[in-house]
Parts: structure tokens; C-alpha cells; sequence
């Protein structure tokens, strides 16, 4: 049975904005540092390590973002990074983000599908798919997966758990990086929210590694070889002096984005109008329904705006998809700096 949660339970945001944030929301531009000239592959790879880190941000307790509706898009654009995001597929919901940064050399591309399990106290979502980062000025390629998620009700809390592993063929360098959390009964201690793990050649012995119990705000690494610690990543840098997208071009602005597609509800759940969130989110489904009926009615199928699926998929990714476009565009959406 599928449970429709009401508006008083969602924050004004779509999951595909949320997801899209994780790359364009920072204070400090720490993904244009990975391609660096300046460093060396070691340094390279702990830098990519370090920006993975960033990207897994503390949830709202109590509340969620709108389940995206098929083919609803997100395009915005940070500095030279330009991002878009479409939500590929609706069973499974499938996202698919493009990211490019054409001065730094940049090219992402992220395919995840959130499969949630209810445990009684908690839901265990496990965020299948990957994320590939490409340095393109040094021919290297990271792959990564995402940590899953554990939304707690007793007591109230939101974290990341598991292993990531990070990897770059071309170097030899891995990474293991393991999430854990508070217990059980949110007793809080200098394991809350840490992360741990170790950067390594796949053969020879490891380089260097993640400082064990380190609390995620901030991340510091350790050389084995005598040359101490620092810091590789920096909550309080990423998270600070944070602005808001501003709309620069209305025009270009497409029906499908995600503002445009939640805006009705967004305005109920702000002025706390439940009942008109209520019916705007109703409509936003309704719509969907209607169209989806359709296209059946039609005998046509669904086709993403922006992605095609890959033939590199495979039963190990059945969810991955290529990008139509080389590069992203810049984005009627921006992000001040």
C-alpha cells in the first residue's frame, strides 16, 4: 500500500532540489580544487575524498522534501558549475544529475534510486546507483557510491550509514569510508555523526588515512609515514555564507522545473494554509495520473528530456543513464558568490 504523506509533513522543496544542492550549495568551492595542476594524484584522490564527504548533508528531522513527479527538471548554475537533474523514471523513481564545469574541467554524472525499508522505529533508505567524477585536464575518472540513509522516529533524528568506497582506475587509489551514528537511544558521544576509514594503492601498502572517530564537521586525515594530520574536509567552510538561487532569467525558466512544479504547494505550506497545500499537491498528482493515462491511451512511451539509458547499464546498474548533451548550459537559475 502506497502512503501519501500530507503537506504538513513535507518542507517546501523537491527531493531533486535537495539533491541538486549537494553540489551547488558551499561556501567554499572545494569540488574546482580537486583539478587542481598544483597537486599530485595522492593529493588529487584525497581532495575528491573530502568533496564526497560534503556532499552528504544533515536531513530535516520530522520533515521530507516532495517526491519528484517524472520528467520534472532542475537546472542551476554556481560560478562555472552548471547543474541539471531530471527525474528519468517514476517506478522505480530514478534521478539522474549532469554536472559540468567547463574552466575547471569538470564532468559529474549521478544516477541514484532510493529504496526505502520500514524497521518498526526507523526507515533504512538504501540510495543505489553511483556518482562519477571526471577530472578531464588529467584523464581520471573517481566512481563512488552513496552512504544510505536512516530516518529515526524514536528518538527523532536523520543520518548517514554505511560504507562509501571511492576509486580512480587510473591511479590505483582507493578509498573506504564507513558512516556511523548515535545509539540506538540518541545518546550523544564523540561517535555521533563520525566517519572513518583509510585512502590506499590497491597493492602497496596504504598512504594515508581518515583520523578514526572523527565527528563529520570536520575530517582529518592521517599520514602513516610520520607527516601528521589535517584537515581534508570542513563543515563550518562548506555550510557558512551559503546564498539562495536567484531567478536571473524568467524566461528560460521551463514548466517542468522544480520551483514552477511545487510552487502552488510551496505557497500553502509557508503561509501554513494546509488546506490549500493540500489541494495544490493534490492537483500536482492528479496531472501526473492524467498524463501518464494518456500516453497509455496513446501507446507511447515515456522519454527523458535530457538523458537516455546507457547500454553500459548492466544488471549491476540497471538505473544508469548518459547525458544527451556534452556540456551543461548555464542555468536561467544562479547562485550569487
Amino acid at each position: 500500500m502506497k502512503v501519501q504523506l500530507p503537506p504538513s509533513f513535507n518542507y517546501p522543496k523537491s527531493q531533486l532540489q535537495a539533491y541538486g544542492e549537494m553540489v551547488y550549495c558551499a561556501g567554499k568551492d572545494i569540488l574546482s580544487d580537486c583539478s587542481s595542476t598544483k597537486c599530485d594524484p595522492l593529493e588529487r584522490f584525497t581532495r575528491v575524498v573530502g568533496w564526497s564527504i560534503s556532499m552528504n548533508r544533515p536531513g530535516i528531522i520530522g520533515l521530507v522534501p516532495y517526491n519528484p513527479v517524472l520528467g520534472e527538471t532542475h537546472h542551476v548554475s554556481s560560478r562555472s558549475l552548471n547543474v541539471r537533474l531530471e527525474q528519468v523514471s517514476h517506478r522505480p523513481p530514478v534521478t539522474a544529475l549532469h554536472a559540468t564545469d567547463h574552466r575547471h574541467g569538470v564532468d559529474m554524472l549521478w544516477f541514484q534510486r532510493p529504496v526505502p525499508k520500514f524497521q518498526g522505529t526507523r526507515v533504512e533508505v538504501e540510495v543505489q546507483g553511483k556518482r562519477t567524477l571526471k577530472l578531464v585536464e588529467h584523464g581520471e575518472t573517481y566512481v563512488m557510491n552513496s552512504p544510505n540513509m536512516t530516518i529515526r522516529f524514536i528518538p527523532p533524528a536523520v543520518d548517514w550509514t554505511g560504507t562509501v568506497k571511492v576509486s580512480c582506475r587510473e591511479t590505483g587509489y582507493e578509498a573506504e569510508l564507513n558512516y556511523s551514528t548515535s545509539s540506538f537511544f540518541g545518546r550523544r558521544s564523540s561517535a555521533k555523526h563520525s566517519v572513518t576509514g583509510k585512502i590506499y594503492k590497491t597493492s602497496p601498502p596504504p598512504d594515508a588515512s581518515p583520523t578514526p572517530g572523527n565527528n563529520y564537521n570536520t575530517v582529518k586525515i592521517r599520514d602513516p609515514n610520520g607527516g601528521g594530520e589535517r584537515v581534508i574536509y570542513n563543515a563550518k567552510e562548506v555550510a557558512s555564507k551559503l546564498k539562495a538561487p536567484i531567478l536571473k532569467d524568467p524566461q528560460s525558466v521551463l514548466p517542468s522545473e522544480s520551483a514552477l512544479v511545487w510552487s502552488e504547494v510551496s505557497r500553502g505550506i509557508l503561509s501554513r494554509d494546509w488546506e490549500k497545500a493540500k489541494e495544490a499537491k493534490r492537483a500536482v498528482e492528479e496531472k501526473q495520473r492524467d498524463m501518464a493515462k494518456a500516453r497509455r491511451s496513446r501507446g507511447e512511451v515515456w522519454v527523458p528530456k535530457y538523458f537516455t539509458p546507457s547500454s553500459n547499464g548492466g544488471d549491476d546498474d540497471p538505473y544508469e543513464y548518459s547525458p544527451i548533451e556534452t556540456l551543461v548550459p548555464p542555468a536561467p537559475i544562479v547562485v550569487p558568490f
